[in-house]
């Protein structure tokens, strides 16, 4: 019912910024986007609830990383600053449809998963 598509990954100098975008294709409620990097769990980034009215993130990019969404676009947004060579992973943006009432920073309470995008910074 529901396809993700990430972009906006690339090659970065540390302290530098990217921003990934993900377009759905159909209705989606919360929204959150995932890392993942060669010997680390999966581990949450940031979410944001339907209305974009709460956001939550992971101790490690607070202050850094700004989530969005723009609901006329259906799409959701991760603005990245202060970019640093942990950050290196590959993003997934990941959604449901209604609320689970789960912990936003499990990733199986979240019912789609996008094919993800490549962050990659360099020291």
């Amino acid at each position: 019912q529901v396809h993700l598509v990430e972009s906006g990954g690339g090659s970065v100098q540390a302290g530098g910024s990217l921003r990934l975008s993900c377009e759905a294709s159909g209705y989606t409620y919360n929204r959150a986007w995932f890392r993942q990097a060669p010997g680390k769990e999966r581990e949450g980034v940031a979410f944001i609830s339907p209305n974009g009215g709460s956001t939550a993130y992971a101790d490690s990019v607070k202050g850094r990383f700004t989530i969005s969404r723009d609901n006329a676009l259906n799409t959701v947004y991760l603005q990245m600053n202060n970019l640093k060579p942990e950050d290196t992973a590959m993003y997934n943006c990941l959604a449901d449809s209604w609320p689970t009432g789960g912990a936003w920073y499990e990733d199986r309470n979240y019912e789609y998963w996008g094919q993800g995008t490549q962050v990659t910074v360099s020291s």
